[in-house]
């Protein structure tokens, strides 16, 4: 392509928006659907599906563990993941700001295209918008995920139940504290990594090697303390956490004391929450275990009925300290880190 930074141009939908589409992402994004460039992709599927949206713009665009492109990836399949469905396309619009350099653009291209073949999806529809100077920053990301639900019934946050256990797969905070450091150009005793990967895999061993699976959830913004918030609330019964159970790497912990930052309210992009009756708790916690991305995953609380017997009440959740006493783990207040994804 000629040139080294992106062009207005680029966005006209004239020759030069062709040559950006034929040369850098038909190129990097590859398949029999996107290849025949239509107006609109033709998918084969049968429902019922699941379908979800999200828009990204992290900054930094590069980090440890990924960039912006993986990232668009992951955190859309994982959203449809969730839902016990099988993801298998993928749409992304960009909105590009004029002056790029293109070799960034590429980059972040290629490895979009790379994490959507190891997810086992398909890039086939996007978009591209060039804006002028000073109007985007660089490089925003849309992504729409679509795929087929596999789980019946479905994992939801409503489905939560008294005497389910609560099972995270690993880590928290990995993801959040790695944006933070990147940023603002902090190094701390040992290096930490965004913990960014699509989660599809793991979610179909546990729908179809374990099954019964109340609730699924991937704890993103607001963290996993948020995240449990929200279905405590969805499903009207008090969550019962140990503190001590929950897994966070000596390096995001010695990050966050230095900040002070609580690493339950900070982001991670490849874990999940999985909610299920206890006699199959160990079953779940197997699955994760036998994958990297599941390696450290832990069994972290309890649902217990909202009936008054014990501290808490319908949609909070109750942390129990390692001294044995007990405090509300409320919602996240505010914005404690923006663009982290």
């Amino acid at each position: 392509m000629a040139g080294d930074t992106l062009l207005l141009d680029y966005g006209s939908g004239g020759k030069a928006a062709h040559r950006l589409i034929g040369e850098l992402f038909l190129k990097h994004f590859d398949n029999p659907v996107l290849r025949t460039l239509d107006d609109a992709a033709r998918l084969e599927m049968t429902g019922p599906l699941a379908m979800s949206t999200d828009s990204y713009v992290v900054d930094p665009l590069f980090f440890p563990g990924g960039d912006i492109g993986t990232l668009a990836v992951h955190g859309t399949v994982n959203d449809v993941a969730m839902l016990g469905a099988r993801p298998r396309y993928l749409s992304c619009g960009f909105i590009l700001e004029e002056g790029l350099d293109m070799e960034v653009l590429e980059r972040i291209v290629i490895s979009m295209g790379n994490a959507a073949r190891e997810a086992g999806v398909c890039i086939v529809t996007g978009d591209t918008k060039v804006v002028p100077r000073g109007m985007a920053d660089k490089v925003f990301i849309n992504t729409t995920g679509i795929g087929e639900i596999i789980a019946n019934p479905s994992p939801s946050g409503h489905s939560a139940k008294p005497g389910d256990a609560v099972i995270i797969s690993g880590s928290m905070g990995d993801h959040g504290l790695t944006i933070l450091s990147h940023r603002e150009g902090l190094n701390f005793s040992a290096d930490v990594r965004s913990d960014s990967a699509a989660l599809n895999g793991l979610t179909e061993r546990l729908l179809l090697e374990v099954g019964d699976i109340h609730v699924l959830r991937d704890p993103t913004r607001g963290g996993l303390a948020t995240t449990l918030n929200e279905i405590a609330g969805q499903s009207g019964v008090v969550m019962r956490i140990a503190e001590r159970d929950i897994p966070v790497r000596d390096a995001v912990r010695e990050g966050c004391s230095f900040l002070g930052l609580d690493p339950l309210y900070l982001a991670n992009e490849g874990k999940l929450i999985c909610i299920l009756p206890q006699e199959k708790a160990d079953a779940a916690l197997a699955v994760l275990r036998q994958s990297p991305l599941g390696a450290d995953a832990a069994r972290i609380g309890t649902i217990v009925a909202a009936d008054g017997a014990g501290p808490g009440r319908a949609g909070q959740v109750i942390l129990e300290t390692p001294m044995g006493g007990h405090r509300l783990l409320s919602m996240l207040e505010g914005e404690q880190l923006p663009r982290i994804c």
